[in-house]
């Protein structure tokens, strides 16, 4: 999504979430998943190492971070689809850890991915049928009879088809998922998932690799969600999108919580900005280098000077190892 997409229609935010000061692992009003020590590493490297983290009720929260924060990371721990090292969470006041992806969904808590996991060779309406909870027909002994599990059915079906044609894919159902765009697969995946009537949804990167023209619907579908009483946890790295949809913002890097606030507080925190363009983003390069007539301001003299320093430790290591 480029910067210069049109924000979706404004809707009011949710406020007063937190209790106390804007600071990493603050306690919510009424949180929904809250997690206490949750590390997980990967041959010696940390990629989470979260020590408190509360995730509010009804309300939009963004996770942001640069590349290799362990947002991806931290969403499959939460959601059962990868074990930690330590730690542990709870949903609505029941404990996730130690249980699996799939009895995770069943209590209320759906993901999607950031590379869609549509069934490609089955329909879009099978793939929707897949994603309700309870079907009759899974059960062996009630699978051979239709008279089990034909009214449920019926049911499922008119449900899948009254989301697809929310969601602008109707005119779909009947092709195999393959056929669908990039944009149009994430669109079947946030649908599929409401098919379990989820209570917190989690989005990992529901704008990757989407074509502009569907951002807006999808942008306004995130938006609904909320509206229709769910919570939304997304991972995203549009600034400009989580600024104009999320309540709450998270930020990571290098797998730990750096900051949490409204998006218009996060936007102006010195940690959030380090992480994501380092100490010096305001020094003009050009005049530090000398490439660029102009005067050194004082960002930029600390600048030379830190370079310098550097410059002459390296000197000097470098004559210690040529005697």
């Amino acid at each position: 999504m480029s910067s210069n997409t049109v924000p979706p229609t404004p809707r009011a935010k949710t406020t007063g979430l937190h209790k106390g000061d804007f600071v990493p692992g603050v306690p919510k009003v009424d949180p929904i998943l809250v997690a206490d020590n949750v590390t997980r590493s990967f041959g010696g490297l940390t990629a989470v190492d979260v020590e408190h983290l509360e995730i509010p009720r009804h309300a939009i929260t963004a996770l942001i971070g640069p590349n290799g924060a362990g947002k991806t990371t931290l969403f499959n721990l939460l959601t059962g689809f990868d074990k930690p090292d330590t730690g542990q969470w709870t949903y609505d006041g029941t404990s996730l850890s130690g249980i699996p992806s799939f009895k995770v969904s069943r209590l209320g808590q759906v993901r999607t991915f950031q590379l869609t996991k549509v069934l490609s060779l089955l329909t879009v309406l099978e793939n929707m049928k897949l994603g309700a909870r309870h079907q009759i027909g899974e059960k062996f002994f009630q699978s051979l009879f239709p008279v089990f599990w034909r009214k449920q059915e019926g049911e499922i079906e008119e449900k899948a088809i009254e989301l697809l044609t929310r969601f602008k894919l109707d005119n779909k159902q009947d092709d195999f998922a393959a056929s669908l765009s990039g944009g149009q697969r994430k669109l079947l995946e946030m649908a599929r998932a409401l098919m379990s009537d989820p209570q917190l949804v989690l989005l990992d990167e529901p704008m990757a690799g989407v074509n502009p023209a569907l951002t807006q619907s999808l942008l306004d579908h995130i938006l609904d969600l909320k509206d229709q009483g769910m919570t939304v946890l997304f991972v995203e790295h549009d600034m400009n999108m989580v600024r104009h949809i999320a309540d709450w913002v998270v930020v990571m890097a290098e797998g730990r919580l750096v900051a949490e606030g409204p998006p218009q507080v996060v936007m102006k925190n010195s940690a959030v900005i380090d992480a994501y363009l380092g100490a010096h983003q305001d020094v003009d390069l050009g005049v530090v280098t000398g490439r660029v007539r102009g005067e050194l301001d004082e960002a930029a003299e600390t600048l030379l000077a830190d370079v310098e320093n550097v410059v002459a430790h390296g000197e000097g290591d470098q004559r210690e190892t040529n005697k």
